[in-house]
């Protein structure tokens, strides 16, 4: 079954590079990144790792915890982080799954049931694992994105789409195209004018259903 946005995610208990981690009790009452890659030691996901590794204190300003996902073992793993904190120039201090029976990419329908890992296998044979997965403290999935391997994922985008997630939950807004924190914001349908105004006070009604404010 497809894990769709709004769905609890699978509470699994996974091995990581940092021990033995249940996925629901690792989220706590925090905001949670999954990304996954196809496999380690490759060029675009060490640079991605890296990136993550970088923005260690933007994801913790946001309460927000993150965690890699591959396909190798966790010893490939704690050989891995060499490099990525080489490339980094920083620690990356986040845990890695190593989901090797491929456990976590089925169950969040990055591969199909029936797939395995041949021998002598190519980052191809996991191609599709390689996703970015939001998910906020009730354990729910708010968002995911998946990218080809030969485009890295822009992090950027994913604190962008984070900060846009979490100021929809605390104000009971939603965020128009290319918002960023401090842009007006979109006052969503369930409000009624008079509704909006109590909440919102003034806000710029550009279209009926188009109302914008800010926070």
């Amino acid at each position: 079954m497809s894990l769709r946005i709004n769905d609890t995610i699978p509470n699994l208990t996974v091995e990581t590079d940092q021990g033995t981690l249940t996925l629901h009790d690792w989220i706590g009452d925090s905001w949670a990144i999954l990304f996954s890659h196809p496999k380690d030691f490759t060029p675009v996901c060490t640079t991605e790792f890296g990136a993550v590794a970088q923005l260690a204190d933007e994801w913790a300003a946001r309460d927000t915890k993150v965690m890699g996902i591959s396909v190798d073992s966790a010893e490939e793993h704690k050989k891995w982080k060499t490099d990525i904190e080489q490339v980094a120039g920083t620690k990356a201090g986040f845990p890695i799954i190593a989901d090797e029976d491929l456990k976590v990419a089925k169950a969040f329908d990055m591969l199909p049931a029936e797939a395995y890992m041949p021998d002598g296998r190519t980052p191809n044979d996991s191609a599709t694992v390689r996703a970015v997965f939001i998910v906020g403290p009730d354990k729910k999935l708010k968002l995911s994105m998946t990218y080809p391997m030969n485009v890295g994922r822009n992090f950027a985008e994913v604190l962008r789409a984070l900060d846009g997630l979490q100021t929809a939950a605390k104000h009971t807004v939603a965020t128009p195209a290319n918002w960023n924190v401090g842009d007006d914001v979109v006052i969503p349908m369930s409000f009624d004018a008079a509704a909006a105004k109590e909440k919102f006070g003034d806000f710029k009604a550009v279209l009926p259903y188009l109302r914008m404010t800010k926070l």
